[in-house]
């Protein structure tokens, strides 16, 4: 949406007397169709799976991307549960933050996953390597967070819509200048990890928008959804997955040795 030319969040507060644009492409329904694409199933069953999301992949189709999005890749496994054009989509990850990811198949499944969300029941543990070296080995860093006052493509402290958000994190490893954390998120909003680590000293290496762009040569964030545990909501089993690091980061850790 644009505001006398200029473009604005979807909650902006009109006043009376803007111009206002808008496409109204937007609010027609997406067709959505399977395509092929090349996905790491780690956890599949009748109800839900979990797919190990590569680098550069939008999670669902936005006004921006209609294709080429990890729902139409897994469009033959039978998504369904929450939104029409976003089938099966519990949590996100950002384009260029890889790892474990869960989606549903049935609008029950969907249902039961978003009250394991809201319980806070769903463990998701990332590793985020960062430029500088934490203060403690432990912290929570608890502090809303939402769409930026003077940057609409931007989320931060510094927002009229705040939201709460709660991260946790530990030291994995040290080195001279970096830190690798071992990071766990008991909230889910946008950009949460990458907005927390630069609001305390220690932005994301390669993260163009939070953090070091370009740092240790990285072509984006050093961000990786590595596990990811919850209780099956039809069978009680305890899934508890994990992920290794992709080639790009682990070679971007190794250049630190």
């Amino acid at each position: 949406m644009r505001v006398d030319g200029e473009l604005r969040p979807k909650s902006f507060r009109l006043t009376g007397g803007e111009g206002v644009e808008a496409d109204l492409a937007v609010l027609e329904p997406l067709a959505l169709a399977p395509e092929v694409m090349e996905l790491r199933v780690v956890h599949e069953d009748p109800h839900l799976l979990v797919v190990d999301k590569p680098r550069g992949i939008v999670v669902h189709p936005t006004p921006g991307q209609t294709a080429g999005t990890l729902v139409h890749g897994l469009l033959d496994h039978g998504l369904a549960g929450g939104h029409a054009e976003r089938p099966g989509i519990v949590h996100r990850l950002d384009r260029d933050t890889s790892g474990l990811l869960v989606v549903t198949r049935s609008e029950e499944a969907h249902r039961r996953m978003q009250a394991l969300v809201r319980k806070r029941a769903l463990e998701r543990e990332y590793l985020a390597l960062v430029r500088g070296r934490p203060q403690s080995r432990t912290g929570r860093i608890e502090a809303p967070i939402g769409r930026d006052r003077h940057d609409p493509t931007r989320h931060s402290l510094d927002t009229a819509t705040p939201r709460d958000a709660v991260t946790h994190f530990e030291l994995e490893r040290s080195f001279h200048e970096h830190a690798l954390l071992r990071v766990r998120l008991e909230t889910g909003r946008t950009h949460q990890i990458r907005v927390h680590l630069e609001a305390i000293g220690l932005p994301v290496s390669g993260d163009p928008v939070y953090g070091v762009a370009g740092d240790l040569g990285l072509e984006r964030q050093f961000l990786h959804a590595a596990r990811l545990a919850f209780e099956h909501p039809f069978t009680g089993e305890t899934l508890d997955l994990s992920s290794p690091l992709p080639p790009d980061l682990a070679a971007a850790l190794s250049r630190l040795d």
